[in-house]
């Protein structure tokens, strides 16, 4: 898309355990991350709000007390419970959770290490 992207930060603390593993491997053993979700925004030449936004910023704070309160420094297992919490899956869940609201919402990077992302894009 030819236009405008506009990207936030955000952190947060949990654990997880991954299923689905061979035996021994190091992420099936309950183990903990700090996270950071990037949300990436968009919007076509023409499509930005009269101040000449993709989206106020400040819009992005319920997204902010909505991670603090309902995953921050949580057991990811006991809160993805229809799936296996990977990074993968983590923005996956979070796009569909905040699409609704966030209508301008492109893609969600999770990464679990400063060296490590998963990125979910439909």
């Amino acid at each position: 898309m030819t236009g405008f992207k506009i990207s936030k930060q955000f952190h947060f603390s949990a654990s997880h355990r991954l299923s689905e593993l061979p035996e021994g491997h190091p992420c099936s053993r309950m183990h903990g991350h700090n996270y950071v979700v990037d949300l990436e925004l968009a919007a076509p030449v023409g499509g930005l709000t009269k101040a000449g936004f993709v989206r106020d910023y400040g819009d992005l704070s319920a997204f902010s007390s909505w991670l603090d309160g309902e995953i921050d420094h949580r057991h990811l297992n006991d809160v993805l419970t229809d799936r296996n919490p990977s990074a993968e899956h983590l923005a996956q869940w979070i796009f569909e959770r905040w699409i609704g609201e966030f209508p301008e919402l492109v893609s969600v990077r999770v990464s679990e290490t400063p060296k490590t992302s998963a990125e979910y894009r439909p």
